[in-house]
Order: structure tokens, then C-alpha cells, then sequence
């Protein structure tokens, strides 16, 4: 059972969501809040697999909120979705830097919902290619900034390049045919980085993958399978 918690100031929208969510066999609505600072207090009574948590809202955001989950070691089982209706604007850019795994626009067809629901609740990033080429471009009009105690000394070559892979937006499926091994073996390789870097899901490795400078914009259709970071 997929346990879900949705954050939202607006009530017609909550029950819009539990309306959905409720249907299905494989997923239970804990708990509704109507701001971030409630929204986190329910998270830590609940525990829940999935936060639904809206950027903009009273008293506590959804960015802050989001920041506090992640950092909380008790909800280190909550993966926090991002719901918005601009799609990758500024605020959603920094729900992810503060430990967001995905985010989903609010005019999502229902199909698409309960299956991104489903994702995150298997702990993959909700991050298209195309979302991931859009945190690239972001990348490429700012300075990177090398992230302090990033770890990156702590990987294995195999595992530079699997998580190389992963800021390009490739699947494990895809990642295991570049590198000549077993899905198995790339989820391997890739959740070991995520324990050695400190990282919740695969959206951190994006983000730490060009802050650390694992792989520069420039670089990412050619990522440097096993190599150095790099320089600036």
C-alpha cells in the first residue's frame, strides 16, 4: 500500500486528488493539510511513501517544507512531489535542490498522476529527458558551484559513469546497455552512489552531478565515463 499525504491550500483541489488517489486498490490518502507547517507536522505523525506538497502556500512553502523533510532522518522513506501549475520555473528549480524527487504539473491527465504516484513511490525521480535537458540549460546560464563534500572521491569509475548517465535523464534499462551490464547491475551501481553521496533519489544526483562537476552543461550528450570531475 502506497501511503500519501497531500499538502495544498486549495480545498477543491485536495479533494480533487483524494477523489482519485482513493480509487485504486494500491494507494491510501493518510493525511490533508493546508500549509507546509502542517503538512510537515502530519508527515512526521504519518510517515507517509509520498508528500504531494504545492509550492505556493500560507505559513510554510512547500520549498521550506520540502527542505525540512529531506533533512528530517525520520522521513527518510518520504519522497516529497512537487505539485505546481507553471511547470520548471524558479520555484520548482529550488524544491528540487532542497531534496524534492520530481514535480508534477496540476493539469495532469489522471493516468499520468497515479502513475507518476507509483514512480515516486518506488523511489525513481519524476525527471523526463526533456525536464532533465531543461536543469541542464539552467546550468548553462549560471556558474557552477562545486558542492562542499560532495564525495565524489568515494565512487567507483563504474559508478562515476552510471551516475554521469543518470544527469543526462537515461533509464536504468538504457544505462545498462551504454555500459554493457545487467539493469540489476546499473541500479546497483547507481543506488551505491546515492548512499556514498548522501543523496535521497535520483533528482539529488542530477542536481549534485553539475554542482559538483561531475559532468558540465557542456558536456552532457558525452558524459566522462569514469572520469575525473571537472575542471573550472
Amino acid at each position: 500500500m502506497i501511503r500519501v499525504l497531500l499538502v495544498d491550500d486549495q480545498p477543491l483541489l485536495r479533494s480533487g486528488f483524494r477523489a482519485l488517489l482513493d480509487l485504486e486498490d494500491d494507494i491510501e490518502v493518510v493525511a490533508e493539510a493546508a500549509d507546509g507547517k502542517e503538512g510537515l507536522a502530519l508527515a512526521r505523525e504519518h510517515l507517509p511513501d509520498i508528500a504531494l506538497i504545492d509550492i505556493q502556500m500560507p505559513v510554510m512553502d512547500g520549498i521550506e517544507a520540502t527542505r525540512r523533510i529531506a533533512a528530517d532522518p525520520a522521513l527518510a522513506g518520504t519522497h516529497v512531489v512537487i505539485l505546481t501549475n507553471y511547470g520548471l520555473d524558479e520555484y520548482v528549480f529550488n524544491a528540487l535542490r532542497a531534496g524534492a524527487a520530481g514535480f508534477l504539473v496540476k493539469d495532469i491527465v489522471p493516468e499520468d498522476f497515479l502513475h507518476a504516484v507509483r514512480v515516486a513511490a518506488r523511489g525513481d525521480a519524476l525527471l523526463a529527458p526533456s525536464i532533465t535537458r531543461r536543469l541542464i540549460n539552467r546550468y548553462v546560464t549560471q556558474p557552477l558551484h562545486t558542492a562542499t563534500g560532495a564525495g565524489l572521491e568515494e565512487l567507483t569509475n563504474r559508478e562515476r559513469e552510471a551516475v554521469a548517465m543518470v544527469a543526462q535523464g537515461l533509464t536504468n534499462d538504457q544505462i545498462a546497455d551504454r555500459m554493457v551490464i545487467s539493469p540489476l547491475t546499473a541500479k546497483t551501481h547507481i543506488n551505491r552512489a546515492m548512499i556514498k553521496l548522501h543523496v535521497r533519489d535520483r533528482a539529488q544526483l542530477v542536481v549534485l552531478a553539475y554542482e559538483s562537476g561531475l559532468v558540465a552543461p557542456r558536456d552532457s550528450c558525452h558524459p566522462r565515463p569514469g572520469g575525473a570531475p571537472a575542471r573550472r
